[in-house]
């Protein structure tokens, strides 16, 4: 029998990915999602007996309270479903590889260029309960976490990505206010998730980070964005960070990513060069062509 992977977060963006791409970058691998709608993972008696009657060889952490506001807005809620629940399926996974998709957040964006050495010093909630639960899964030796910082992508429902967000504003006849001194090293879901198939595959457990090869403004992923996304023209409007009301923003989350970079098959890609690469409009802009692998 093929071995069994488990994807939590599996209608999330990087979770749909992982699923999706799994018959190509993971083909001896036998994968089942989960969503919250077949599995609520604050549930602890129940996620145990599922994860128990599933018995998986491998598991994939994407579930999370990912958007910044609802963690400052309700910070024990985003400690369950980011620290209790990480570390009740860590638990669970004592026995077998457990990937934990972590975040870039943890670090407060003084410096940007983060290495895995470099010291934590996260400014929100989001980026607390990510640092909490990064270091209860780095307790046993067989895991690994994955700080990744901004991922693009076409989700389901279409609400999942930046990208997605920026679109359905500007539809919507609303300007998109981008700030131009405010970094991050963008990535499709698609390469994250080779990435991680890749890793599982490795058997390197540790800490890694992901991200895109390149570091760029949001004003600059905006403007790398206007060929693909048309309805983006017009309303994109360059802001700075010093007027930013609302959730605080580390100011440069890019990523130092040599550690993986030399574990995987393939060149991770920075941001411009990925939309440049002869993907057309018409088709599924996040995949990874054949061509470029």
């Amino acid at each position: 029998m093929a071995p069994r992977a488990i994807i939590t977060g599996a209608a999330g963006l990087i979770g749909q990915y992982l699923v999706k791409t799994a018959p190509r970058w993971a083909p001896g691998w036998y994968v089942q999602g989960l969503s919250r709608a077949e599995l609520e993972l604050t549930e602890t008696s129940k996620v145990t007996a599922h994860i128990h009657a599933l018995k998986p060889d491998l598991l994939i952490h994407c579930a999370a309270l990912s958007r910044t506001k609802a963690c400052e807005q309700d910070p024990a809620q985003a400690r369950r479903d980011n620290v209790d629940v990480t570390a009740h399926l860590a638990q669970l996974s004592q026995n077998i590889p457990f990937i934990f998709l972590s975040s870039g957040e943890v670090f407060d964006g003084k410096t940007g260029g983060y290495g895995e050495s470099d010291e934590p010093n996260p400014i929100n909630v989001y980026g607390q309960t990510k640092l909490e639960a990064e270091r209860v899964v780095l307790q046993n030796p067989q895991h690994t976490v994955v700080r990744i910082v901004l991922t693009s992508g076409t989700a389901q429902n279409g609400d999942r990505s930046f990208v997605e967000d920026m679109c359905r504003t500007a539809k919507a006849g609303k300007d998109v206010t981008l700030y131009a001194d405010e970094f991050r090293c963008p990535l499709p879901a698609s390469v994250i998730a080779r990435a991680c198939w890749e890793l599982a595959d490795r058997r390197q457990p540790g800490l890694y980070h992901l991200g895109g090869s390149e570091r760029l403004s949001r004003w600059e992923i905006g403007e790398a964005l206007l060929p693909w996304y048309p309805e983006l023209k017009g309303r994109l409007v360059k802001g700075s960070a010093r007027n930013h009301i609302g959730s605080p923003r580390p100011a440069d989350l890019s990523l130092r990513c040599d550690k993986i970079q030399r574990l995987l098959s393939f060149h991770i890609p920075g941001f411009r060069e990925w939309l440049t690469g002869g993907s057309s409009r018409g088709s599924d802009l996040w995949d990874y062509p054949d061509d470029r692998a």
